[in-house]
């Protein structure tokens, strides 16, 4: 078939690059779902707790993933800065993952721990009171909203059900664990938590 009659034909050139798209779609995507090194977990990986849980979708909805990345890439550049390199197996619970592409803020994939729930506090009510050059926006009414107990314990369900090796006991615990929080002190549990499961890999 030559070239100009693809061209001529837009139907015809629609149902090729589909084609195209799909094949190139399937090389990539299949051997990755077939993969232990992405389906399985790395060592020391657990589901998130409740209130983690909770923290990393107060992250999510309020769009912290546009500024910070959570992924560190295999370059000297990159491990001496944040820590050791991510792998796949780091986040087999996140859905949807929070890999992000831009760093208009430091990449936090190994944050948790680096600082004090006082200092993470103050930052996200005030991030200049801490960080002067800051350009990061101020959360302070994540102190003033509290979680829903029965809206985590719901979502513990549905990731059990979607495969996540939650217990009953875990689900039963859940409403307890965030009954009082704030998503601020779900945000603080969140970030203290990123990265403190693979802090010994080098």
């Amino acid at each position: 078939m030559r070239h100009e009659t693809i061209e001529k034909s837009v139907n015809l050139m629609m149902v090729l690059i589909v084609l195209a798209i799909s094949i190139g779609g399937l090389v990539e995507l299949i051997p990755l779902m077939l993969s232990s090194d992405a389906t399985e977990p790395d060592e020391g990986i657990t589901p998130y707790s409740a209130l983690r849980l909770a923290g990393r979708d107060v992250y999510v909805s309020e769009g912290c993933y546009g500024c910070h990345s959570q992924q560190i890439r295999p370059f000297r550049s990159e491990t001496e800065r944040y820590g050791p390199y991510s792998t796949a197996g780091e986040f087999v619970y996140d859905r949807p993952f929070q890999f992000g592409s831009k760093r208009t803020g430091p990449d936090l994939a190994r944050v948790g721990g680096r600082y004090s729930d006082d200092w993470q506090r103050l930052h996200l009510i005030d991030p200049r009171a801490l960080v002067p050059e800051s350009n990061m926006p101020g959360y302070p009414w994540l102190a003033e909203r509290e979680l829903d107990p029965e809206l985590i314990t719901a979502k513990l369900e549905v990731l059990k059900m979607l495969g996540d090796p939650y217990t009953d006991e875990q689900i039963a615990a859940a409403a307890g664990e965030v009954a009082g929080k704030t998503e601020m002190d779900a945000m603080i549990a969140y970030l203290q938590g990123l990265g403190t499961n693979r802090s010994a890999r080098r």
